[in-house]
């Protein structure tokens, strides 16, 4: 079973179960193709190493804060501020035109605060955009 394919430059990247307990990382491109072979404990590693690169690559980008609709907040957008807080959620009352958001601080703390829906919210970074 494939788990996961990412196509970058021209080649694919699959994720898959191979044989007794072995996670197989391959890439391919064209006629080429290299192959790494992993113990379930050590793909959990590199899997591990990859979201935390992944989250200090994002931190380090730097963009222009934005402006967006409360309503159009995604999980993992994070406040433009002196303290960083992070969108959990976001619920919309159309029946009373407001906003309600789940903030989640650097600490852990969450907290529910409600905005009318045509506020804008000023942020830091994007969250990924299937998030919702």
């Amino acid at each position: 079973m494939v788990y996961a394919v990412a196509e970058q430059g021209g080649g694919t990247t699959a994720v898959s179960v191979v044989a007794d307990g072995v996670v197989r990382v391959s890439r391919g491109a064209g006629d080429e193709s290299a192959v790494a072979d992993f113990s379930p404990a050590r793909a959990r590693e590199l899997a591990a190493a990859l979201v935390r690169a992944a989250d200090e690559a994002e931190s380090v980008v730097a963009t222009d804060p934005v402006s967006v609709r409360v309503q159009d907040l995604r999980r993992g957008d994070v406040r433009d501020g002196e303290r960083s807080m992070t969108v959990d959620r976001v619920k919309v009352d159309e029946a009373i035109s407001t906003a309600h958001v789940t903030w989640k601080s650097d600490g852990g703390r969450t907290w529910t605060q409600s905005y009318a829906v045509d506020t804008d919210i000023r942020l830091k970074r994007r969250g990924p955009q299937s998030a919702g």
